[in-house]
């Protein structure tokens, strides 16, 4: 059975969190896993990551790290000033993931996010290419530090570079490194794919990391995923990896105004309480 965990932003409306209350909720709740803002790890001091990963041995809880690149750290930006500070960050990062003993750093790792083409361009190959120039230099850090790189693909609507699994399989296969892997997501596959299985299925052992949400961001069971054919479909390519999910409810804040929540669908609804029902839903989806 796959290990099952849940973005901590779920109950924040800011990024910047303390991750500590939430590995006491996650392990109340019975996850495996808690996912956290990578950029938080990464600003921390060692002692500070130090006590972090003690708390989560405790309570039997796996971290995993996700991020969005500021623009200031594009890797697939035109200045080169920029790309090599987004190196850089990278790099950091994936030293401040090794420190605690390595693990995943997943999301919109190959550019920024949010971000759209410049008015009058249609080429992305020119950004494709400096990301993969640049990704080339950062994957040395993570294969020093036991970590691996998952390649987010997202919706048209929040990134431009890598929007299908084939996509992301291209840009693997060029950064051309063990540590090198791809993130699908159900939420962004309902919008960019023609059938979800049949992209998780390419994917196939490149898949290093699975988000998964509703159609709507709401917890899974609450919209018209086809969660059989997703079960089905990673059983089907021995998908061994963490199965996060990524539910958004709550508008304000960072968060709210970064995920585009405009209406409150957290009304009438426990989010502790809709996280454990998830939680049993998608065990008996994976089994």
């Amino acid at each position: 059975m796959n290990k099952i965990g849940i973005y901590y932003a779920y109950w924040t409306h800011d990024w910047d969190a303390d991750f500590h209350p939430f590995i006491d909720k996650v392990a109340e709740l019975g996850f495996d896993v808690l996912e956290v803002n990578a950029g938080t790890i990464a600003h921390m001091t060692s002692e500070e990551r130090q006590s972090l990963k003690a708390h989560a041995d405790d309570k039997n809880i796996i971290l995993s790290h996700c991020i969005g690149l500021p623009h200031k750290y594009d890797i697939a930006s035109e200045d080169e000033a920029i790309r090599e500070n987004g190196i850089a960050y990278l790099e950091k990062i994936a030293e401040a993931i090794g420190e605690m003993g390595g693990g995943n750093l997943s999301g919109i790792i190959y550019s920024s996010w949010p971000a759209t083409m410049l008015e009058g361009e249609t080429d992305k190959r020119p950004y494709v290419e400096r990301s993969i120039a640049s990704m080339k230099k950062a994957i040395k850090s993570a294969e020093d530090n036991n970590v691996i790189f998952n390649m987010e693909v997202v919706n048209r609507f929040e990134q431009f570079l890598m929007n299908t699994c084939d996509e992301a399989i291209a840009y693997v296969e060029a950064v051309d490194s063990p540590n090198a892997k791809i993130l699908l997501d159900t939420f962004h596959m309902n919008i960019e794919e023609d059938f979800i299985g049949e992209a998780i299925q390419k994917a196939g052992d490149k898949l290093g990391h699975l988000h998964i949400g509703e159609n709507n961001r709401m917890p899974p069971g609450y919209g018209h995923i086809p969660w059989t054919e997703v079960g089905a479909t990673l059983r089907k390519i021995n998908y061994q990896g963490y199965v996060v999910m990524e539910p958004f409810l709550m508008p304000g804040g960072e968060v709210g105004r970064d995920i585009k929540v405009f209406r409150d669908m957290s009304v009438g609804l426990e989010l502790d309480d809709e996280a454990r029902k998830a939680l049993m839903f998608i065990r008996g989806v994976l089994k």
